[in-house]
């Protein structure tokens, strides 16, 4: 439908359209995407300029230019008195009944998620944003299974991760443009909700995810200072914390606190896109050829020194620096499974307080309960801001580059596939967080799957017992796990399954890396609405 307003939607009919793209609220996505859209494609541009540069052998390191800002004696905005206090967070999509566990779970801070946990059809756009509204308003319930759910008198704060750059809305357009995903996002929420939040005592909290860039980061204040004024709030309103989850970003962790500094919050170890990212910068190099994913953990060289270095820029540039994801779930059917499992959280989140992070991001409300006490015992304040940590810590350009080292194995190709097919599978469905393995997976470690099949396929990579990895060995596993899937009692053969296995196929051994799995997967997504 199309109306004077500016706004074209080419959507299916949904009962939620028209409350959530109020007259107002459609004025104010026009507007955002006359003043942004234009940059936000120059920055994809630029972004693909730079691929192109390091795929041609250029290097990456600590920007010449803005050696100023980064020995520069300057500081963030005061944080708002709810965020002094972020040991434990918790994410997940903006499902209803999510929304209201996690928001009651005990965590001090709850990431309700558009993004890598989110599959944007029509309807889950929709349905997240009615869902934020109510929850803002205290107003949201859900009944399933029996039983009735509520938010407690106590609950999390809430912070929203809009879609990264990458990522249009194609069910809407301005001047024959199709919208951002981001500034969509963003945009309802903030237009809805942003007084509400402040009467409550709150505010307009968001996580940032994805930048490549301190020029994305200083889009994102100029759009922050825009919907402000919009809307007469006063100028720091917003508050942000970027996800440090792409190699790139590392590099200008300063330049972007600098940038949003009237808006920074703080900064988050972004660990899975961090990886995925780390394969697609350096893809076409072969001596930075990974090892199995689960042998890239948080402790491999180039892992600690990139956590490091956001906590030594996060303290001294007075915000919080936030540990990264445990993406276990509790497995009830396995009690030494289990304990196992929870030993490696136990660990994961001692290394992160010990080293200084402020707090820590888990996935299943199951796991708040330790992440909580492992935080308590060993940070006594709200953070650890002033604490002093990694303060003498001195960072290169090769520390952040150095190639994780252990097994590649013929197991840990079957697991990506396994992984990956199942992911896709699900997000083509509509569902964008899906516990596989005894983990919680999205987008992310959806994407490390594809890409390391991808890197090692291109650079010919020989496993440990000598098979060399190609695009026939990749064929032949992934019909070998399909059919054990299938033995499992899973239906391989009909619903999203013959379009998942085919996308994840391409996706992992096309001759050029394509740059997101999501990007074909949402024109599939739309296809499908249609």
């Amino acid at each position: 439908m199309t109306s004077t307003d500016g706004l074209v939607v080419r959507a299916p009919q949904h009962p939620l359209t028209e409350a959530v793209l109020t007259p107002p609220a459609r004025a104010f996505l026009v507007a955002l995407a006359r003043a942004f859209a234009p940059r936000i494609r120059a920055l994809r541009a630029a972004r693909r300029e730079r691929a192109a540069a390091l795929a041609a052998g250029a290097a990456l390191d600590f920007l010449p230019g803005t050696r100023a800002i980064r020995e520069g004696d300057w500081r963030c905005a005061p944080l708002p008195a709810d965020l002094l206090d972020r040991r434990v967070e918790i994410t997940g999509p903006a499902d209803r009944k999510m929304i209201i566990n996690a928001l009651n779970s005990g965590a001090r801070v709850f990431m309700a998620d558009l993004e890598d946990s989110h599959a944007p059809s029509w309807a889950n756009t929709l349905d997240g944003q009615r869902n934020l509204f109510d929850a803002v308003r205290r107003t949201i319930t859900f009944e399933g299974g029996g039983k009735k759910y509520a938010l407690n008198e106590t609950t999390a704060v809430l912070l929203v991760r809009p879609r990264g750059f990458h990522l249009d809305e194609k069910h809407l357009e301005v001047d024959g443009e199709v919208l951002p995903g981001m500034l969509v996002d963003f945009g309802l929420y903030f237009f809805h909700n942003a007084a509400e939040l402040l009467a409550r005592g709150s505010g307009p909290y968001f996580y940032l995810p994805k930048m490549e860039s301190h020029l994305e980061a200083r889009l994102w204040n100029d759009v922050f200072v825009f919907a402000q004024s919009a809307l007469g709030l006063p100028l720091g309103t917003i508050k942000a914390t970027c996800l440090i989850e792409t190699l790139p970003a590392a590099f200008e962790l300063h330049e972007i606190l600098h940038a949003l500094r009237d808006h920074a919050a703080g900064l988050n170890c972004g660990r899975w896109d961090y990886i995925f990212s780390y394969i697609k910068t350096l893809a076409e190099r072969p001596e930075h050829v990974l090892p199995d994913r689960a042998a890239v953990t948080m402790t491999q060289p180039c892992m600690r020194a990139y956590t490091r270095l956001v906590i030594q820029t996060c303290h001294r540039r007075g915000v919080h620096a936030m540990g990264g994801m445990a993406a276990q779930i509790p497995i009830k059917h396995d009690e030494a499974k289990n304990a196992a499992a929870l030993e490696k959280v136990r660990a994961d989140k001692l290394r992160e307080v010990q080293d200084g992070h402020d707090g820590t991001w888990v996935a299943h409300p199951g796991l708040v309960g330790i992440a909580r006490e492992i935080f308590d015992a060993h940070m006594p304040g709200p953070n650890q801001i002033a604490s002093g940590k990694q303060a003498e810590l001195v960072v290169v350009a090769k520390d952040l580059l150095e190639t994780p080292v252990g097994p590649r194995t013929l197991e840990g190709l079957r697991h990506n596939i396994r992984v990956g097919v199942q992911y896709v599978e699900a997000w083509l469905r509509g569902t964008g967080c899906v516990p596989l393995y005894d983990l919680m997976e999205d987008a992310a470690t959806a994407e490390i799957s594809r890409t390391q099949i991808w890197q090692w396929v291109r650079h010919g990579t020989a496993l440990d017992d000598g098979t060399k990895v190609t695009k026939d060995l990749v064929a032949g596993c992934l019909r070998e796990e399909l059919e054990k899937l299938a033995a499992l009692g899973i239906d391989v053969k009909s619903g999203r399954f013959p379009e998942a296995q085919q996308m994840f196929f391409e996706l992992a051994t096309s001759p050029e890396l394509i740059t997101f799995l999501t990007l074909p997967a949402y024109d599939a997504l739309v296809r499908f609405e249609a």
